[in-house]
């Protein structure tokens, strides 16, 4: 039944209407949207800020520690003083060789250890299993003795030197890598392998589209736990027998009484840890893009 157009009043539909005010913050931010929603760009921004917060708390506190006579201001300088002695220690080129030093030789033992580890862990965990159960209880004891205590051994095998420093940071470096590899290989699907089998792919094939990218995961948690490892042993390393590094640096700067000097170096190894283990993340974001189109948001 139609009635007369101009009698007939139009339908407005009831649409909730959001309060202006403090939530809008929360809106643009992307915590609250329609629909449940949020706002990609907006939410990360707001979601590196929570992070942040704990940081930014503690260098105001390391900042007004010492001003307010909570810490003697002589053991634990203000990280003004910090990073004015940071400063310079950079405008001079003295902090940079004192990296570039420690960098070089996490580098080559890293690289080393991985060179190494990887093809032993995908020849251990893929083709020789049983080989691999002889093996695992004399590599679980080897990669539990303390890397303090075979150093000396190194020193006695290979001098003060920089072969000493390199061994033994691929001798940290190198277990957990080697042990993310076989685990990485041992828990790829066999349906997969056999599917790929049947369907008459290659070996190299096989190795390099089900094997690699099943056990890729596994692998870069080793990589980026050897990273870490290796970097912080290169700085106990670098305290005997160096006469440059970051190591060297926080053994020097206790000697001499520096105190600002052994923070610019403890701050900038923190820093470097860091960058690493973000540089590892990049790269395994990319490498495992793939990964991320599984995850259910």
């Amino acid at each position: 039944m139609t009635g007369n157009p101009e009698t007939q009043k139009p339908k407005v539909r009831n649409r909730k209407v959001r309060t202006r005010g403090f939530w809008d913050f929360f809106y643009k931010a992307g915590i609250y949207r329609d629909g449940g929603k949020k706002q990609k760009r907006s939410g990360r921004v707001f979601f590196y800020y929570r992070k942040s917060i704990a940081v930014l708390a503690f260098l105001a506190f390391w900042q007004a520690a010492p001003l307010l006579g909570i810490a003697d201001r002589q053991f634990i300088p203000t990280l003004s003083d910090v990073l004015i002695t940071m400063w310079g220690m950079i405008r001079s080129g003295n902090l940079h060789v004192h990296i570039a030093v420690s960098f070089q030789r996490a580098l080559f033992g890293f690289v080393i250890a991985s060179a190494a580890a990887l093809p032993l862990g995908f020849v251990l965990g893929g083709w020789f299993k049983r080989f691999e159960e002889y093996l695992n209880p004399l590599m679980n004891v080897l990669s539990q003795v303390n890397p303090f205590s075979v150093f000396p051994v190194f020193i006695l095998l290979f001098g003060i030197g920089e072969v000493a420093k390199i061994a033994i940071i691929l001798w940290v470096c190198i277990w957990p890598i080697l042990f993310g590899t076989i685990n990485g290989v041992k828990n790829i699907d066999p349906l997969l392998v056999k599917a790929a089998l049947a369907m008459g792919t290659s070996k190299f094939a096989l190795f390099w589209k089900i094997v690699l990218p099943g056990a890729a995961p596994a692998i870069f948690a080793g990589l980026k736990q050897g990273a870490g490892i290796s970097f912080f042993m290169l700085i106990a390393a670098e305290m005997i027998g160096a006469t440059a590094g970051l190591g060297w640096l926080v053994l020097n700067s206790q000697i001499n009484f520096q105190i600002k000097r052994l923070f610019v170096a403890v701050v900038t190894i923190a820093i470097l840890g860091l960058l690493i283990t973000h540089a590892i993340k990049v790269v395994e974001k990319r490498v495992l893009s793939w990964k991320e189109e599984s995850v259910v948001k």
